[in-house]
């Protein structure tokens, strides 16, 4: 799909400036393991109005260090070494494969992080609208090309990264088919920390490339303050209880929470309009009844010729 500067195509979905925001539940690893936890999730976000779920993909001996391989640690599975632990919360084809059916099924996109090249060579097993670069992974070059090399549109988060990081990654990856997303990467994430006039930062230094919000904080009034500011895209966690085992659940939203998300999400980007002052229909009534004196400027027309104030 060809589209203009700072738009991009994330499937069948246009996202930039003017179109609705793209809005993604980031299960990541919140599912546990569990197949049935997966599919629940993916539930939770269709029916909150989810544009796509992501996931996050990792080969475990890859991104695990290996002086962490065997150190022992109490899981909900009982106790296991860590690398054991990685593979346990790991999803493997066959629940990607019906993943991905359960998706199109559900009428979600479905798309995920990955860690590491082998993972973005799995992934290129389904036709995925984009990738996601989570902000720790935002200085692994050879990520980044990788990703690149596939064509597909990634989105980068930014994350723990300084400026002249952020402005190397988006060199590696081209800024011409990237989305570039503000984020304060602490789980969960301070409001004092959040800095989200950031937003209008990366809007004005990368005009070119169309900006989100991936945001880690707990409630939901600064996600919308960011589309407010101006974010085309915007990713929280979810969850099925923020009780759950897992060190992303408790910067996560439960569904009911997701649900109000995603409708005020939709309630902001239709109030906030075009930025050109016109006299509505709807006040043509009060403008009557409550202006008393009418105004010494008349209006124009569009062919120059002057008419009285709207309401006259």
């Amino acid at each position: 799909m060809s589209t203009p500067q700072r738009f991009r195509a994330l499937g069948d979905r246009v996202v930039g400036p003017g179109r609705p925001v793209y809005v993604t539940g980031e299960i990541g690893i919140n599912h546990n393991g569990d197949i049935e936890n997966a599919y629940k999730l993916i539930d939770a976000a269709a029916e909150a109005g989810c544009d796509a779920v992501k996931f996050q993909k990792r080969t475990p001996e890859i991104c695990t260090p290996r002086d962490q391989w065997d150190i022992m640690r109490d899981t909900p599975w009982g106790r296991m070494s860590y690398i054991d632990y990685r593979h346990r919360v790991e999803f493997g084809e066959d629940e990607y494969r019906a993943i991905d059916a359960y998706c199109k099924k559900a009428g979600i996109a479905w798309f995920a992080s990955p860690w590491d090249e082998e993972a973005v060579a799995f992934l290129e097993k389904f036709e995925v609208p984009a990738y996601k670069v989570a902000s720790a992974s935002l200085t692994d070059d050879d990520l980044l090309r990788a990703m690149r090399a596939t064509g597909r549109s990634v989105i980068l988060s930014t994350g723990m990264s300084t400026p002249k990081q952020i402005r190397h990654a988006v060199e590696v990856l081209g800024s011409e088919n990237i989305v570039l997303c503000h984020a304060t990467s602490t789980y969960p994430a301070k409001a004092e920390e959040l800095n989200l006039r950031m937003i209008h930062t990366l809007q004005a230094e990368f005009p070119n490339v169309p900006i989100g919000y991936s945001g880690h904080e707990t409630g939901l009034q600064t996600t919308l303050a960011a589309v407010a500011l101006g974010a085309v895209f915007v990713e929280r966690h979810i969850t099925l209880d923020r009780a759950m085992w897992g060190s992303d659940q408790a910067a996560s939203v439960e569904p009911q929470g997701l649900q109000r998300l995603v409708r005020d999400i939709r309630t902001i980007e239709a109030s906030l309009g075009d930025g050109i002052k016109k006299v509505y229909d709807s006040e043509l009534a009060p403008m009557a009844k409550l202006r008393r004196v009418k105004g010494v400027v008349a209006e124009a027309d569009e062919a120059g010729a002057e008419r009285e104030p709207v309401g006259v």
